[in-house]
């Protein structure tokens, strides 16, 4: 059983230089943000010439269109474990209590597979650079969620499908 009053624990350190790219998502926790009939999202992370990543997150929605929103994360310790990401407008990310917790709880040597989560447990996310997980990897990784004190109830497996993105609206 685990202690839900302590944060987390992260990995000790993201080459951030090897974290960009395009991520999959396999799984989520529900998130406001996102219908739970949302399909084929996917993260795409560079650095912008300041520093900062730059975040593109899409998706298709059931209605078939795409949604797309774009951000700007950056670490919040040495680690490079914890982010802090806004999707606010550029001009107003500066404004109080608008950036999100990113905190890298699991990563695998090879950069492929990550799990991310915020330190209230409320938000989830397993990552991977392909668009399908063997089920019982994906299982093996919302473990390691769960006995950090995530409750996987509502855990949304999300579809990944082969056809392309439409045009974003």
């Amino acid at each position: 059983m685990t202690d839900d009053t302590k944060d987390p624990i992260t990995v000790p350190s993201v080459d951030l230089t090897r974290y960009l790219g395009t991520w999959y998502e396999i799984a989520r926790l529900p998130f406001a943000h996102e219908d739970i009939a949302d399909r084929d999202v996917i993260a795409q992370y560079s650095f912008e010439e300041n520093g900062k990543i730059h975040v593109v997150n899409r998706c298709v929605t059931a209605s078939g269109e795409q949604e797309v929103a774009v951000g700007v994360a950056e670490p919040v310790d040495p680690s490079n474990a914890k982010l802090e990401i806004s999707f606010l407008p550029e001009g107003l990310r500066w404004v109080p209590f608008t950036k999100g917790d990113y905190w890298i709880l699991r990563l695998d040597p090879d950069y492929t597979t990550a799990l991310v989560g915020t330190p209230d447990r409320k938000h989830l996310w397993l990552l991977s650079r392909t668009p399908r997980m063997d089920p019982a990897r994906r299982d093996e990784w919302l473990a390691t969620a769960s006995a950090q004190g995530f409750d996987l109830t509502d855990i949304i497996h999300t579809p990944q499908t082969d056809e392309p993105f439409p045009s974003a609206k």
